[in-house]
Protein backbone atom coordinates (compact mmCIF):
# COMPACT_ATOMS: atom_id res chain seq x y z
CA UNK A 1 0.00 0.00 0.00
CA UNK A 2 0.96 3.68 -0.36
CA UNK A 3 1.24 4.27 3.40
CA UNK A 4 3.47 1.26 3.93
CA UNK A 5 5.79 2.58 1.21
CA UNK A 6 6.35 5.82 3.10
CA UNK A 7 6.64 4.52 6.66
CA UNK A 8 9.67 5.45 8.77
CA UNK A 9 11.03 1.91 8.30
CA UNK A 10 11.75 2.80 4.67
CA UNK A 11 14.12 5.48 5.96
CA UNK A 12 16.50 2.90 7.43
CA UNK A 13 17.96 2.52 3.92
CA UNK A 14 18.87 6.24 3.93
CA UNK A 15 21.23 5.83 6.90
CA UNK A 16 24.19 5.91 4.57
CA UNK A 17 25.93 9.22 5.21
CA UNK A 18 24.82 11.83 2.67
CA UNK A 19 27.88 13.46 1.10
CA UNK A 20 28.24 17.26 1.22
CA UNK A 21 28.02 17.37 -2.58
CA UNK A 22 24.74 15.45 -2.62
CA UNK A 23 23.40 17.71 0.15
CA UNK A 24 24.21 20.86 -1.85
CA UNK A 25 22.60 19.40 -4.98
CA UNK A 26 19.48 18.60 -2.94
CA UNK A 27 19.28 22.21 -1.70
CA UNK A 28 19.67 23.47 -5.29
CA UNK A 29 16.71 21.31 -6.37
CA UNK A 30 14.58 22.45 -3.42
CA UNK A 31 15.46 26.10 -4.18
CA UNK A 32 14.48 25.71 -7.83
CA UNK A 33 11.07 24.31 -6.86
CA UNK A 34 10.64 27.04 -4.23
CA UNK A 35 11.33 29.64 -6.93
CA UNK A 36 8.58 28.16 -9.14
CA UNK A 37 6.29 27.80 -6.14
CA UNK A 38 6.28 31.56 -5.49
CA UNK A 39 6.48 32.58 -9.15
CA UNK A 40 3.26 30.65 -9.79
CA UNK A 41 1.60 32.15 -6.72
CA UNK A 42 2.20 35.75 -7.83
CA UNK A 43 1.69 35.32 -11.56
CA UNK A 44 -2.02 35.89 -10.82
CA UNK A 45 -1.22 39.27 -9.22
CA UNK A 46 0.91 40.19 -12.25
CA UNK A 47 -2.08 39.81 -14.57
CA UNK A 48 -4.82 40.83 -12.12
CA UNK A 49 -6.20 43.75 -14.22
CA UNK A 50 -6.50 41.31 -17.17
CA UNK A 51 -8.35 38.75 -15.04
CA UNK A 52 -10.73 41.39 -13.63
CA UNK A 53 -11.52 42.60 -17.13
CA UNK A 54 -11.85 39.05 -18.55
CA UNK A 55 -14.25 37.77 -15.88
CA UNK A 56 -15.84 41.18 -15.18
CA UNK A 57 -15.27 40.84 -11.41
CA UNK A 58 -14.94 43.37 -8.57
CA UNK A 59 -11.94 43.92 -6.26
CA UNK A 60 -13.37 41.68 -3.54
CA UNK A 61 -14.10 38.85 -6.00
CA UNK A 62 -10.60 39.17 -7.49
CA UNK A 63 -9.08 38.95 -4.01
CA UNK A 64 -11.02 35.73 -3.40
CA UNK A 65 -8.81 34.00 -6.00
CA UNK A 66 -5.86 34.36 -3.61
CA UNK A 67 -7.96 33.78 -0.49
CA UNK A 68 -9.31 30.44 -1.77
CA UNK A 69 -5.80 29.28 -2.70
CA UNK A 70 -4.32 30.26 0.68
CA UNK A 71 -7.30 28.78 2.56
CA UNK A 72 -6.81 25.28 1.09
CA UNK A 73 -3.07 25.69 1.68
CA UNK A 74 -3.53 26.43 5.39
CA UNK A 75 -6.20 23.77 5.97
CA UNK A 76 -4.00 21.00 4.53
CA UNK A 77 -0.66 22.12 6.00
CA UNK A 78 -1.28 20.38 9.40
CA UNK A 79 -2.01 17.09 7.60
CA UNK A 80 1.27 17.30 5.65
CA UNK A 81 3.10 18.37 8.82
CA UNK A 82 1.83 15.24 10.59
CA UNK A 83 2.83 13.01 7.66
CA UNK A 84 6.17 14.78 7.25
CA UNK A 85 7.25 13.96 10.81
CA UNK A 86 6.30 10.27 10.42
CA UNK A 87 6.63 9.11 6.79
CA UNK A 88 8.91 9.41 3.77
CA UNK A 89 9.11 13.13 3.06
CA UNK A 90 10.42 12.77 -0.49
CA UNK A 91 7.42 10.68 -1.58
CA UNK A 92 4.99 13.15 0.00
CA UNK A 93 6.61 16.06 -1.88
CA UNK A 94 6.55 14.18 -5.18
CA UNK A 95 2.80 13.50 -4.80
CA UNK A 96 2.05 17.09 -3.80
CA UNK A 97 4.12 18.58 -6.61
CA UNK A 98 2.31 16.40 -9.15
CA UNK A 99 -1.07 17.74 -7.96
CA UNK A 100 0.32 21.29 -8.13
CA UNK A 101 1.50 20.86 -11.74
CA UNK A 102 -1.79 19.46 -13.03
CA UNK A 103 -4.07 21.97 -11.29
CA UNK A 104 -1.87 25.03 -11.98
CA UNK A 105 -1.80 24.16 -15.69
CA UNK A 106 -5.54 23.39 -15.64
CA UNK A 107 -6.39 26.85 -14.29
CA UNK A 108 -4.97 28.37 -17.49
CA UNK A 109 -7.72 26.80 -19.63
CA UNK A 110 -10.70 28.36 -17.81
CA UNK A 111 -13.11 30.39 -19.98
CA UNK A 112 -14.97 33.57 -18.97
CA UNK A 113 -18.21 31.86 -17.93
CA UNK A 114 -16.44 29.47 -15.50
CA UNK A 115 -14.95 31.75 -12.84
CA UNK A 116 -16.01 29.20 -10.19
CA UNK A 117 -13.77 26.62 -11.90
CA UNK A 118 -10.77 28.95 -11.68
CA UNK A 119 -11.48 29.28 -7.94
CA UNK A 120 -11.72 25.49 -7.51
CA UNK A 121 -8.45 24.86 -9.36
CA UNK A 122 -6.67 27.57 -7.36
CA UNK A 123 -7.85 25.80 -4.19
CA UNK A 124 -6.35 22.53 -5.47
CA UNK A 125 -3.03 24.25 -6.27
CA UNK A 126 -2.88 24.92 -2.52
CA UNK A 127 -2.75 21.15 -1.85
CA UNK A 128 0.52 20.77 -3.74
CA UNK A 129 2.10 23.85 -2.21
CA UNK A 130 1.12 22.78 1.33
CA UNK A 131 2.96 19.47 0.93
CA UNK A 132 6.12 21.19 -0.27
CA UNK A 133 6.30 24.24 2.01
CA UNK A 134 5.88 22.25 5.23
CA UNK A 135 8.52 19.63 4.41
CA UNK A 136 11.31 21.18 2.28
CA UNK A 137 12.82 23.37 5.08
CA UNK A 138 12.95 20.36 7.45
CA UNK A 139 15.00 18.37 4.92
CA UNK A 140 17.50 21.24 4.74
CA UNK A 141 17.50 21.26 8.56
CA UNK A 142 18.50 17.58 8.53
CA UNK A 143 21.27 18.01 5.94
CA UNK A 144 23.13 20.90 7.63
CA UNK A 145 23.75 22.35 11.08
CA UNK A 146 25.01 25.65 12.57
CA UNK A 147 26.15 28.43 10.23
CA UNK A 148 25.97 26.10 7.23
CA UNK A 149 22.28 25.50 7.95
CA UNK A 150 21.66 29.24 8.35
CA UNK A 151 23.34 29.85 4.98
CA UNK A 152 21.33 27.13 3.22
CA UNK A 153 18.08 28.37 4.77
CA UNK A 154 19.01 31.90 3.63
CA UNK A 155 19.52 30.64 0.07
CA UNK A 156 16.25 28.68 0.16
CA UNK A 157 14.23 31.65 1.44
CA UNK A 158 15.90 34.06 -0.99
CA UNK A 159 13.82 32.38 -3.65
CA UNK A 160 10.57 33.56 -2.02
CA UNK A 161 11.02 37.22 -3.03
CA UNK A 162 12.91 36.29 -6.20
CA UNK A 163 10.14 33.90 -7.26
CA UNK A 164 7.43 36.38 -6.26
CA UNK A 165 9.05 39.17 -8.27
CA UNK A 166 9.56 36.92 -11.29
CA UNK A 167 5.90 35.92 -11.00
CA UNK A 168 4.79 39.52 -11.59
CA UNK A 169 7.29 40.04 -14.40
CA UNK A 170 6.66 36.71 -16.14
CA UNK A 171 2.89 37.02 -15.81
CA UNK A 172 2.77 40.53 -17.21
CA UNK A 173 5.41 39.79 -19.88
CA UNK A 174 3.82 36.62 -21.23
CA UNK A 175 0.37 38.24 -21.23
CA UNK A 176 1.79 41.18 -23.22
CA UNK A 177 3.65 38.97 -25.72
CA UNK A 178 0.78 36.54 -26.37
CA UNK A 179 -2.11 39.00 -25.84
CA UNK A 180 -3.74 36.35 -23.62
CA UNK A 181 -3.31 36.19 -19.82
CA UNK A 182 -4.05 32.43 -19.85
CA UNK A 183 -0.57 31.77 -21.25
CA UNK A 184 0.98 33.47 -18.22
CA UNK A 185 -0.32 30.63 -16.03
CA UNK A 186 1.27 27.92 -18.22
CA UNK A 187 4.95 28.83 -17.86
CA UNK A 188 5.58 27.67 -14.27
CA UNK A 189 3.84 24.27 -14.68
CA UNK A 190 6.04 23.56 -17.73
CA UNK A 191 9.19 24.43 -15.73
CA UNK A 192 7.72 22.50 -12.80
CA UNK A 193 7.92 19.22 -14.71
CA UNK A 194 11.72 19.68 -14.73
CA UNK A 195 11.59 20.29 -10.95
CA UNK A 196 9.60 17.09 -10.43
CA UNK A 197 12.16 15.00 -12.35
CA UNK A 198 15.05 16.59 -10.40
CA UNK A 199 13.24 15.93 -7.11
CA UNK A 200 12.76 12.24 -7.96
CA UNK A 201 16.42 11.61 -8.87
CA UNK A 202 18.49 14.10 -6.86
CA UNK A 203 16.79 14.75 -3.52
CA UNK A 204 17.46 12.37 -0.58
CA UNK A 205 15.24 11.74 2.46
CA UNK A 206 17.73 12.11 5.36
CA UNK A 207 17.00 10.64 8.82
CA UNK A 208 15.39 13.23 11.10
CA UNK A 209 18.04 15.06 13.10
CA UNK A 210 20.82 13.60 10.90
CA UNK A 211 22.87 16.81 10.91
CA UNK A 212 22.80 17.15 14.70
CA UNK A 213 23.62 13.46 15.31
CA UNK A 214 26.22 12.78 12.58
CA UNK A 215 23.81 10.72 10.50
CA UNK A 216 22.36 8.66 13.35
CA UNK A 217 19.01 10.42 13.37
CA UNK A 218 16.57 10.96 16.22
CA UNK A 219 14.10 8.13 16.67
CA UNK A 220 11.35 9.26 19.03
CA UNK A 221 7.70 8.39 18.52
CA UNK A 222 5.00 10.70 19.86
CA UNK A 223 1.33 11.37 19.23
CA UNK A 224 0.14 14.42 17.33
CA UNK A 225 -1.48 15.69 20.54
CA UNK A 226 1.86 15.48 22.38
CA UNK A 227 3.57 17.34 19.52
CA UNK A 228 1.04 20.18 19.63
CA UNK A 229 1.30 20.43 23.45
CA UNK A 230 5.08 20.67 23.18
CA UNK A 231 4.80 23.44 20.56
CA UNK A 232 2.25 25.48 22.53
CA UNK A 233 4.50 25.41 25.61
CA UNK A 234 7.40 26.74 23.53
CA UNK A 235 6.98 30.51 23.98
CA UNK A 236 9.56 31.43 21.33
CA UNK A 237 7.67 29.33 18.80
CA UNK A 238 4.27 30.82 19.74
CA UNK A 239 5.34 34.49 19.68
CA UNK A 240 7.52 34.13 16.57
CA UNK A 241 4.63 32.39 14.78
CA UNK A 242 2.44 35.41 15.53
CA UNK A 243 5.22 37.64 14.18
CA UNK A 244 5.41 35.50 11.03
CA UNK A 245 1.60 35.84 10.75
CA UNK A 246 1.81 39.64 10.80
CA UNK A 247 4.58 39.51 8.17
CA UNK A 248 2.41 37.26 5.99
CA UNK A 249 -0.58 39.62 6.39
CA UNK A 250 1.43 42.64 5.22
CA UNK A 251 3.30 40.91 2.37
CA UNK A 252 0.14 39.11 1.21
CA UNK A 253 -1.91 42.30 0.93
CA UNK A 254 0.88 44.37 -0.60
CA UNK A 255 1.97 41.59 -2.95
CA UNK A 256 -1.53 41.14 -4.32
CA UNK A 257 -2.67 44.76 -4.57
CA UNK A 258 0.39 47.00 -5.08
CA UNK A 259 0.60 46.70 -8.91
CA UNK A 260 -3.15 47.43 -9.21
CA UNK A 261 -2.86 50.30 -6.68
CA UNK A 262 0.03 51.93 -8.57
CA UNK A 263 -1.75 51.45 -11.87
CA UNK A 264 -4.79 53.30 -10.47
CA UNK A 265 -2.46 55.98 -9.06
CA UNK A 266 -1.14 56.60 -12.59
CA UNK A 267 -4.71 56.95 -13.88
CA UNK A 268 -5.49 59.33 -11.01
CA UNK A 269 -2.47 61.47 -11.94
CA UNK A 270 -3.43 61.41 -15.63
CA UNK A 271 -0.33 59.43 -16.61
CA UNK A 272 -2.33 56.62 -18.25
CA UNK A 273 -5.90 55.81 -19.23
CA UNK A 274 -8.10 53.33 -17.29
CA UNK A 275 -7.99 49.70 -18.49
CA UNK A 276 -11.29 48.86 -20.20
CA UNK A 277 -10.08 46.44 -22.90
CA UNK A 278 -7.25 43.87 -22.83
CA UNK A 279 -4.29 44.07 -22.93
CA UNK A 280 -3.95 46.36 -19.87
CA UNK A 281 -0.83 48.43 -19.15
CA UNK A 282 1.52 46.19 -17.10
CA UNK A 283 4.23 48.75 -16.30
CA UNK A 284 3.74 48.50 -12.53
CA UNK A 285 3.79 44.69 -12.54
CA UNK A 286 7.24 44.83 -14.14
CA UNK A 287 8.62 47.53 -11.83
CA UNK A 288 7.12 46.09 -8.64
CA UNK A 289 8.36 42.64 -9.65
CA UNK A 290 11.91 43.96 -10.06
CA UNK A 291 11.69 45.82 -6.73
CA UNK A 292 10.49 42.62 -5.01
CA UNK A 293 13.42 40.60 -6.42
CA UNK A 294 16.10 43.18 -5.53
CA UNK A 295 14.80 44.00 -2.04
CA UNK A 296 14.25 40.32 -1.32
CA UNK A 297 17.85 39.38 -2.14
CA UNK A 298 19.40 42.40 -0.40
CA UNK A 299 17.12 42.19 2.65
CA UNK A 300 17.51 38.44 3.22
CA UNK A 301 21.31 38.64 2.86
CA UNK A 302 21.49 41.66 5.16
CA UNK A 303 19.23 40.02 7.78
CA UNK A 304 21.27 36.80 7.72
CA UNK A 305 24.54 38.77 7.83
CA UNK A 306 23.39 40.77 10.88
CA UNK A 307 22.34 37.50 12.54
CA UNK A 308 25.83 36.05 12.09
CA UNK A 309 27.65 39.27 12.97
CA UNK A 310 25.84 39.79 16.28
CA UNK A 311 25.01 36.12 16.97
CA UNK A 312 27.71 35.47 19.57
CA UNK A 313 27.46 38.85 21.28
CA UNK A 314 23.64 39.06 21.33
CA UNK A 315 22.06 35.58 21.77
CA UNK A 316 18.52 36.86 21.03
CA UNK A 317 19.53 38.87 17.96
CA UNK A 318 17.31 36.99 15.46
CA UNK A 319 13.89 38.09 16.77
CA UNK A 320 15.31 41.60 17.33
CA UNK A 321 16.26 41.79 13.63
CA UNK A 322 12.71 40.74 12.70
CA UNK A 323 11.22 43.33 15.07
CA UNK A 324 13.37 46.13 13.61
CA UNK A 325 12.39 45.03 10.10
CA UNK A 326 8.64 45.25 10.69
CA UNK A 327 8.68 48.34 12.94
CA UNK A 328 10.92 50.16 10.46
CA UNK A 329 8.82 49.15 7.44
CA UNK A 330 5.53 50.45 8.92
CA UNK A 331 6.20 54.22 8.50
CA UNK A 332 7.69 53.63 5.03
CA UNK A 333 4.53 51.86 3.87
CA UNK A 334 2.35 54.56 5.40
CA UNK A 335 4.22 57.28 3.50
CA UNK A 336 4.20 55.23 0.26
CA UNK A 337 0.41 54.82 0.39
CA UNK A 338 -0.21 58.56 0.74
CA UNK A 339 2.53 59.90 -1.50
CA UNK A 340 1.11 57.86 -4.43
CA UNK A 341 -1.42 60.71 -4.89
CA UNK A 342 1.44 63.03 -5.82
CA UNK A 343 4.46 61.15 -7.17
CA UNK A 344 4.90 57.59 -8.48
CA UNK A 345 8.77 57.63 -8.31
CA UNK A 346 8.69 58.77 -4.65
CA UNK A 347 6.15 56.04 -3.90
CA UNK A 348 8.53 53.45 -5.33
CA UNK A 349 11.39 54.76 -3.17
CA UNK A 350 9.38 54.18 0.03
CA UNK A 351 8.04 50.84 -1.22
CA UNK A 352 11.66 49.81 -1.87
CA UNK A 353 12.79 50.76 1.64
CA UNK A 354 9.72 49.16 3.25
CA UNK A 355 10.15 45.89 1.32
CA UNK A 356 13.88 45.85 2.08
CA UNK A 357 13.18 46.09 5.83
CA UNK A 358 10.48 43.38 5.72
CA UNK A 359 12.87 41.13 3.76
CA UNK A 360 15.36 41.18 6.66
CA UNK A 361 13.01 38.62 8.22
CA UNK A 362 12.75 35.88 5.58
CA UNK A 363 15.71 33.65 6.39
CA UNK A 364 15.93 34.63 10.05
CA UNK A 365 12.30 33.64 10.81
CA UNK A 366 12.87 30.19 9.28
CA UNK A 367 16.11 29.65 11.19
CA UNK A 368 14.39 30.48 14.50
CA UNK A 369 11.92 27.61 14.04
CA UNK A 370 14.64 25.08 13.18
CA UNK A 371 16.74 25.75 16.28
CA UNK A 372 14.01 26.10 18.92
CA UNK A 373 12.17 22.89 17.86
CA UNK A 374 13.48 19.31 18.09
CA UNK A 375 13.98 17.55 14.69
CA UNK A 376 11.13 15.02 15.09
CA UNK A 377 8.57 17.82 15.47
CA UNK A 378 9.80 20.32 12.87
CA UNK A 379 7.37 19.38 10.08
CA UNK A 380 4.45 19.69 12.51
CA UNK A 381 5.85 23.03 13.72
CA UNK A 382 6.27 24.28 10.12
CA UNK A 383 2.74 23.13 9.28
CA UNK A 384 1.04 24.76 12.26
CA UNK A 385 2.98 27.98 11.72
CA UNK A 386 1.96 27.97 8.05
CA UNK A 387 -1.69 27.34 8.98
CA UNK A 388 -1.82 30.15 11.53
CA UNK A 389 0.16 32.63 9.44
CA UNK A 390 -2.08 32.05 6.42
CA UNK A 391 -5.35 31.80 8.34
CA UNK A 392 -4.79 35.08 10.16
CA UNK A 393 -2.36 36.52 7.60
CA UNK A 394 -2.39 36.40 3.82
CA UNK A 395 -5.57 34.31 3.42
CA UNK A 396 -7.67 37.25 4.55
CA UNK A 397 -5.51 40.32 3.97
CA UNK A 398 -6.00 40.56 0.15
CA UNK A 399 -9.75 40.15 0.66
CA UNK A 400 -9.79 42.64 3.55
CA UNK A 401 -8.07 45.21 1.33
CA UNK A 402 -10.45 44.19 -1.47
CA UNK A 403 -13.33 45.65 0.55
CA UNK A 404 -12.25 48.87 -1.15
CA UNK A 405 -15.38 48.05 -3.19
CA UNK A 406 -17.42 48.99 -0.12
CA UNK A 407 -15.37 52.14 0.45
CA UNK A 408 -15.76 53.02 -3.24
CA UNK A 409 -19.53 52.56 -3.10
CA UNK A 410 -19.81 54.83 -0.06
CA UNK A 411 -19.53 57.86 -2.37
CA UNK A 412 -21.09 58.62 -5.74
CA UNK A 413 -18.71 57.58 -8.53
CA UNK A 414 -16.22 60.33 -9.27
CA UNK A 415 -12.83 60.73 -10.90
CA UNK A 416 -10.09 58.90 -8.99
CA UNK A 417 -12.29 57.44 -6.27
CA UNK A 418 -11.40 53.83 -7.19
CA UNK A 419 -7.77 54.79 -6.42
CA UNK A 420 -8.54 56.55 -3.13
CA UNK A 421 -10.80 53.75 -1.88
CA UNK A 422 -7.99 51.22 -2.39
CA UNK A 423 -5.52 53.63 -0.77
CA UNK A 424 -7.60 53.84 2.44
CA UNK A 425 -8.04 50.06 2.52
CA UNK A 426 -4.26 49.49 2.27
CA UNK A 427 -3.68 51.52 5.47
CA UNK A 428 -4.32 48.39 7.53
CA UNK A 429 -0.86 47.08 6.48
CA UNK A 430 1.41 49.49 8.43
CA UNK A 431 -0.62 48.94 11.62
CA UNK A 432 -0.36 45.15 11.38
CA UNK A 433 3.38 45.58 10.74
CA UNK A 434 3.77 47.40 14.08
CA UNK A 435 1.87 44.60 15.83
CA UNK A 436 4.20 42.02 14.26
CA UNK A 437 7.24 43.94 15.48
CA UNK A 438 5.89 43.76 19.05
CA UNK A 439 5.39 39.98 18.72
CA UNK A 440 9.04 39.53 17.73
CA UNK A 441 10.16 41.69 20.67
CA UNK A 442 8.29 39.27 22.96
CA UNK A 443 10.01 36.34 21.19
CA UNK A 444 13.40 37.86 22.05
CA UNK A 445 12.61 37.50 25.77
CA UNK A 446 12.35 33.67 25.63
CA UNK A 447 14.46 32.54 22.68
CA UNK A 448 17.83 31.97 24.36
CA UNK A 449 16.35 29.55 26.91
CA UNK A 450 14.20 27.72 24.36
CA UNK A 451 17.16 27.23 22.02
CA UNK A 452 19.25 25.65 24.79
CA UNK A 453 16.38 23.38 25.79
CA UNK A 454 15.91 22.06 22.22
CA UNK A 455 19.66 21.27 21.95
CA UNK A 456 19.62 19.42 25.28
CA UNK A 457 16.56 17.39 24.24
CA UNK A 458 18.32 16.21 21.06
CA UNK A 459 21.45 15.24 23.01
CA UNK A 460 19.36 13.37 25.59
CA UNK A 461 17.42 11.48 22.91
CA UNK A 462 20.59 10.32 21.16
CA UNK A 463 22.20 9.16 24.39
CA UNK A 464 19.22 7.01 25.40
Amino acid sequence: SFLSSITPRAEEKEKVTISPRRAYVAVAVLCYINLLNYAERYTIAGVLPHIQEFFQISDSMAALIQTVFISSFLLLAPLFGYLGDRYNRKHIMIGGLSVWLVTAAGSSFVTESYFWLLMLLRAMVGIGEASYSTIAPTIIGDLFVGTQRSTMILVFYLFIPVGSGLGYITGAGVAAITGDWHWALRITPILGVVGLVLLVFLCPNPPRGAAETHGEGVKVESSYQEDVKYLLKNKSYVWSSLGVTATAFVTGALGFWTPAFLSRARVNLGLQTPCVVEPCDSTDSYIFGAVTVVTGILGACLGSGLSRWFGEKVPNVDPLICAVGLLGAAPCLFIAIFVASASIPTTYVFIFIGELLISLNWAVMADILLYVIVPTRRSTAEALQISVCHLLGDAGSPYLVGISDAVRNSKPENQGWSFHSLKYSLLVCPFVGILGGLFFLLTSVYITEDRKEAALLVEGTVNV
